[in-house]
């Protein structure tokens, strides 16, 4: 693998790990598309660091399953800010 893959595996799992952050917040944040944060994080991260990989899909588990959660609150706040 290129080193410079690497180093951008190794920066987006470290963000995730700090932040808690979603797969679409770092593809924002690190300019690419979220399925390459996703490929990054499930077929390149487990081969360089299965530690760090656990971790980060913890978290994007987590992330997983709370988004439907996020989804109601913003639609909560388009219908409030529209003055229904």
């Amino acid at each position: 693998m290129k080193d410079y893959i690497e180093k951008r595996v190794m920066e987006i799992a470290n963000y995730i790990l700090k932040e808690g952050a979603t797969v679409r917040q770092t593809a924002r944040i690190f300019g690419v598309s979220k399925s390459t944060v996703h490929k990054d994080v499930t077929e390149r991260l487990p081969k360089i660091n299965p530690l760090v990989a656990n971790q980060v899909k913890t978290i994007l588990d987590v992330n997983k399953a709370e988004r439907h959660i996020r989804g109601g609150r913003a639609t909560k706040m388009k219908y409030k800010t529209m003055g229904t």
